[in-house]
């Protein structure tokens, strides 16, 4: 009876998880697209949890910020008959492939989900009433960050308007400062691009990048986004071409350039460089965006293994380590974002996590909470990719605002 109460408290306490010869046994294949230094050192928290469970960890790591190339060793693996075990996969490609019928139900693990997720996300989450996938964070992507010390040399003040953005990084110019970092990619030229959408107001963005209103998409005001698009291109470096993301943000980091646009992943390249938020680097909305907030979700779904139709004991284990309050803190503060399930503690955060927070929470309430369309949650493959072809033949060209507008909106109508 004695050695029966001590097994039953050992389990209690989870420190027996990983010992049966089943989950020994079991090995898991993990596809996904984190490889920079922060989101490495985030993947690997996920990795040590599942290892002291007892499973066998199989790296699958493809290289490319917004999983392009990702999703296309995915695909190959499925078609093949050797899908990974879990896969990182965002949006409304969540249910396309619960559709093929090749996911499995997890509603086992996500017994208290629904009341600790924000139900934008929580829906996303499901196929036909089921958990089919587990979020890992929520990425505010409308965040601008500035080395505080090239802010400081120029003499300005964090923007809150395009006129004040401008009017700083003419003095950062004028200081010998390459005022903006940008990468050269076509993911990145639309995070910008979105970015300059929600300054036109939360509702604006709805219209025009969820709803896909064509009077939205063709209006004054979308002609405007594309002018200030153009007007920051000039302070871009001329070295942008081909420049992923993370090497944009060192520019920031080593004091090469003052500012970048991105997402707070960003966040977890000054983590992993020692810069700390407030003294080192600052983060803010971007300009005329303070009530918003676009966000981007990275989540694991979990295929059928060969001969299985059911989830098995590691796909389980892994949904809900995923969604556990103490692997939630532990990923963002290495990953620069913030726990996708509400109530977590968020004392151990930074600053701009801090903010990060807050402000999701007044933007569910006020209905400024918008999903990202360069990163994956507002539109399919085929209408984000002919809208993101819009805007990078734009930035890559002399093309005038009011063809790229012309562009824009038979690009919303791609199915």
């Amino acid at each position: 009876m004695k050695v029966r109460a001590i097994m039953a408290a050992l389990c209690a306490t989870g420190l027996m998880a990983g010992i049966s010869a089943a989950q020994a046994a079991e090995s898991v294949e993990v596809l996904h697209w984190w490889t920079s230094g922060g989101e490495s050192k985030a993947v690997g928290v996920l990795k040590d949890d599942m290892t002291k469970q007892g499973y066998t960890w199989k790296d699958f790591a493809v290289a490319g910020g917004a999983g392009a190339a990702a999703m296309t060793a995915l695909k190959t693996q499925v078609i093949s008959g050797n899908a990974p075990t879990a896969a990182q996969i965002k949006g409304p490609l969540i249910k396309d492939w619960a559709d093929q019928g090749v996911l499995v139900n997890i509603d086992q693990a996500a017994g208290d989900w629904k009341k600790n997720l924000p139900p934008q996300i929580d829906k996303i989450m499901q196929a036909d009433g089921h958990y089919v996938a587990a979020p890992f964070s929520v990425h505010r992507v409308n965040w601008l960050y500035i080395n505080k010390a090239a802010l400081d040399k120029a003499g300005g003040k964090v923007p809150t308007t395009w006129p004040e953005f401008f009017a700083v990084a003419d003095k950062m110019k004028a200081a010998g400062i390459m005022p903006i970092a940008m990468g050269g990619q076509p993911w990145q030229d639309l995070t910008l691009w979105e970015d300059v959408v929600l300054s036109q107001g939360a509702d604006f963005y709805k219209k025009a990048l969820v709803d896909l209103d064509q009077k939205t998409l063709t209006s004054d005001k979308m002609l405007q986004v594309f002018d200030t698009v153009r007007k920051i291109q000039g302070y871009f470096d001329t070295g942008r071409t081909g420049r992923d993301w993370n090497l944009a943000t060192a520019m920031v980091i080593n004091n090469k350039a003052g500012m970048q646009f991105m997402g707070d992943w960003a966040k977890g390249e000054f983590a992993n460089a020692n810069k700390k938020a407030g003294s080192d680097y600052l983060c803010a909305p971007v300009p005329g965006t303070d009530k918003a907030y676009t966000f981007n979700v990275d989540s694991f779904v979990f295929f059928q293994q060969k001969g299985q139709k059911a989830a098995t004991p590691g796909q389980l284990a892994m949904a809900k380590t995923i969604m556990s309050p103490e692997f939630q803190e532990q990923f963002s503060l290495n990953k620069g974002s913030v726990p996708v399930r509400l109530g977590v503690s968020m004392a151990k955060f930074d600053d701009c996590a801090k903010k990060s927070y807050a402000d999701e929470q007044a933007a569910i309430q006020a209905g400024g909470y918008v999903p990202s369309l360069a990163h994956g949650m507002a539109q399919s493959d085929a209408t984000a990719g002919a809208i993101s072809d819009v805007v990078t033949k734009f930035m890559n060209s002399s093309q005038d605002s009011k063809s790229a507008v012309q562009a824009l909106a038979k690009a919303a109508k791609t199915k």
